[in-house]
């Protein structure tokens, strides 16, 4: 371990808030400045009148949640370094509320005893995302009849919190739609005027253009107006994802400050990240593409703001399944909107990498990428609920690498969902998969650890890269495609959402020659390798080396300087030879160890030459660097 850990050791220690506010205390005080700043946000988006009109509206929100806190979490607060909000011993562990069942309490209380016993073995993931867990009537959580309460079905906030007492939480904050059979949208029906304009509505189908629809880019096929009969007759609403999820009408400050008391209330509750769900889509504006406007940036810079004041140790994570140069814009100038960013184009490259055998066009890319700021990063994942999304590789891949990979996930019974393009037409939007099925074939007859060698391979370059690993359970455990569940019950997504019995999954990670047990040997010391290098750090140097098509190759350098890993992945079924130029990558060393396999390698001429046997993982540090770490240490 590096003595370089020692800043990054110290992260955010949650401090609960009290249950009522207390305004004896004295109330927050907006600064100048800041006040200036949040009006010019809602100046923007409505001009000046109704801003100024909104304004006290929005101080007032801040100032009941400030009235929340206790004298410890202030004096937390003004510690707060954000320089430490991330490290390298983040990792992101994503699922849903009931993918784990058994045992007593609630779905989300078995799924807190499955996270606390993979901790006790490897404590690897100190973050839990939770998807929406809030009741709905459909898309699998995404559709939600209310924002501010805990499904019932899957427990209550007090289960939240008691998950919350042993990790960091993400909290999803589907602020894009809610569910037509929710409360506001039922009243707006009624022609309650105080949900007036609550969802964007038209008198009649045609009032949204031929011409305004061929503009619009959507991630779905369906029609984007949907009837509903109102008290004054039929409305078409505007509905970019399904006809049961209405859009929210920002044009309508009443909505954007009711989004932004929810938002305080997540933080209450124990949010030490909130994901924006499907942000890209948050302002409908007919004549536009509705999609990645300037009006959606400016929400998020309010929001960003909103937390600066409010909770500065809490951050912003956009979910935004776009072309990589939109995706990106998402950190706006790396201060003022999301500190992480969901790694789009990482899964689909991964996955043509190990098909093709080949990891050019990933090398390519990832030569490329770059922090706006010190203090934004990634969330690198491989697999989502949804599955592996595309739109992250226009521009990056060509268009007939794209349907390659497409074929190539069907012969491993892979779906494919589609979205309608800009222009008029459709196009493949994600593929849907475990990813343990994208890479392994179910009637194939590699040997099972053939197989589990190639899966953690593919998995070590998210643990490798620069960012936070986020990885989907589905993706940790190695659940092949569950085609029977989508079938019955009509989605595509669901061969990725199967339930999962938490007493199978204890006994099958202790079973020798077990799935499982193979995945925690093989990916499991990858992670708890990770954790423990400060060359691993979000805010480390990467510098990608193009040095052998076979094998994809990262040198991580701690923030400090003081530790360096040379990341190696075979993507092929065959043995390469990789010679690594140490010489130019700057350092001068003779003797390397394999943290992965814990063997030593020797350098010779200002070129280290490794041997890979198929899908073999590398991360070699130079054994000098070892044992500073280990003397640094005893001191």
């Amino acid at each position: 371990m590096s003595s370089d850990l020692t800043a990054a050791q110290a992260g955010w220690k949650r401090l609960p808030y009290s249950e009522g506010p207390d305004f004896e205390r004295p109330l927050l005080t907006v600064g100048a400045r800041t006040g200036r700043r949040l009006f010019l946000r809602l100046r923007f988006l409505y001009g000046e009148a109704t801003a100024r009109r909104v304004m006290p509206e929005l101080i007032r929100l801040l100032k009941v949640h400030h009235a929340h806190k206790t004298d410890a979490l202030l004096e937390a607060e003004r510690a707060w370094d954000p320089a430490r909000r991330f490290s390298e011993r983040d990792a992101v562990l994503i699922a849903y509320g009931d993918m784990v069942r058994g045992g007593s309490g609630s779905p989300l209380a078995a799924l807190g005893r499955f996270l606390d016993a993979l901790r006790s073995r490897a404590p690897v993931f100190n973050t839990l995302h939770v998807l929406p867990f809030f009741p709905y009537t459909s898309d699998a959580g995404f559709s939600i009849t209310d924002f501010r309460s805990v499904d019932p079905q899957l427990g209550s906030w007090k289960d939240i919190r008691q998950i919350g007492e042993s990790c960091r939480l993400m909290f999803d904050a589907v602020f894009n739609h809610a569910s037509s059979r929710s409360l506001p949208f039922q009243e707006m029906l009624c022609g309650n005027p105080d949900y007036r304009d609550f969802a964007v509505t038209f008198r009649s189908r045609e009032e949204l253009t031929a011409e305004q629809r061929h503009m619009l880019r959507r991630p779905r096929t369906s029609d984007i107006l949907t009837r509903f009969d109102s008290i004054c007759g039929p409305v078409w609403v505007w509905t970019t994802f399904s006809p049961d999820q209405i859009d929210l009408n920002y044009r309508n400050p009443k909505v954007l400050l009711s989004v932004i008391e929810t938002l305080l209330l997540y933080v209450r509750q124990g949010a030490d990240l909130v994901r924006l769900d499907a942000v890209t889509y948050l302002w409908d504006e007919p004549g536009t593409p509705s999609a990645n406007l300037a009006q959606t940036h400016e929400i998020i810079r309010l929001f960003r703001d909103v937390l600066d004041v409010a909770a500065p140790q809490v951050s912003l994570v956009t979910e935004t399944n776009v072309p990589h140069r939109e995706n990106v814009s998402y950190f706006g100038s790396g201060r003022d909107e999301a500190q992480m960013v969901y790694n789009f184009a990482l899964p689909p490259l991964v996955l043509h990498a190990f098909y093709r055998e080949d990891a050019s066009y990933l090398t390519a890319w990832a030569r490329d990428l770059e922090y706006p700021s010190p203090h934004t990063t990634y969330l690198n994942i491989l697999d989502t609920h949804d599955g592996i999304g595309l739109p992250g590789v226009e521009g990056i891949l060509p268009p007939e690498e794209i349907d390659f990979l497409i074929r190539r996930a069907r012969q491993h019974g892979a779906f494919v969902s589609y979205r309608t393009l800009e222009g008029g037409g459709e196009a493949p939007y994600e593929i849907n998969t475990t990813w343990y099925s994208a890479l392994n074939m179910d009637n194939s007859p590699e040997d099972r650890a053939f197989q589990v060698k190639r899966f953690a391979a593919s998995r070590s370059i998210a643990l490798a890269l620069r960012g936070v690993p986020g990885i989907y359970l589905h993706g940790l455990v190695g659940t092949r495609n569950d085609v029977q569940l989508a079938l019955r019950t009509k989605v595509k997504r669901n061969v990725n959402r199967p339930a999962l019995d938490a007493g199978r999954l204890q006994q099958n990670m202790a079973e020798p020659g077990a799935k499982l047990n193979l995945i925690r040997d093989c990916l499991g010391r990858m992670l708890e390798t990770r954790v423990r290098h400060a060359a691993f750090h979000p805010n480390g140097g990467q510098h990608v080396l193009a040095i052998c098509p076979a094998a994809f190759c990262v040198l991580r350098t701690s923030p400090a300087g003081g530790e360096h890993v040379i990341a190696l992945t075979n993507v092929t079924s065959r043995p390469c030879r990789v010679e690594i130029p140490t010489v130019e990558a700057g350092l001068e060393e003779a003797t390397w160890f394999d943290l992965v396999a814990g063997r030593g390698w020797m350098a010779n001429g200002g070129k280290l030459t490794v041997l890979m046997q198929p899908y073999d993982v590398m991360w070699l540090t130079p054994f000098a660097e070892l044992e500073r770490s280990i003397e640094s240490a005893g001191q």
